[in-house]
């Protein structure tokens, strides 16, 4: 911050603009841009209210990252109710699952 400023007077400072802080307990930060994600690992996250404005600043290690599929995991039971509930093959509704992440949605995709 300012130094050599008493973190108390800084306080008073705060307090007389109408700002309020708070600290959020955060892990992980993750920052969505059309280029990727930008991680920010061990932040300190300080939201910050003034005059009705909220703001959060983040502080720590920058990472960026490339986009990541998260890599979802289906029973064979799942395969078994998309292809009974749509008549698709094993194989289709792997697939299907594997792209929509989801059983709903695998089964409505192959229902069109």
């Amino acid at each position: 911050m300012m130094p050599n400023l008493d973190p108390s007077k800084i306080q008073k400072m705060m307090d007389k603009m109408g700002m309020d802080t708070e600290e959020i307990d955060a892990v992980e930060v993750e920052i969505k841009t059309k280029e990727g994600k930008l991680l920010v690992k061990n932040p300190s996250v300080m939201k910050i209210n003034m005059q009705g404005k909220e703001m959060l600043q983040v502080e720590g290690e920058i990472v960026e990252s490339e986009e990541e599929e998260e890599e979802v995991e289906f029973t064979e039971e799942d395969v078994e109710a998309v292809v009974e509930q749509t008549g698709a093959s094993k194989d289709e509704a792997r697939k299907a699952l594997k792209k929509e992440g989801d059983l709903a949605m695998a089964v409505m995709k192959l229902s069109e």
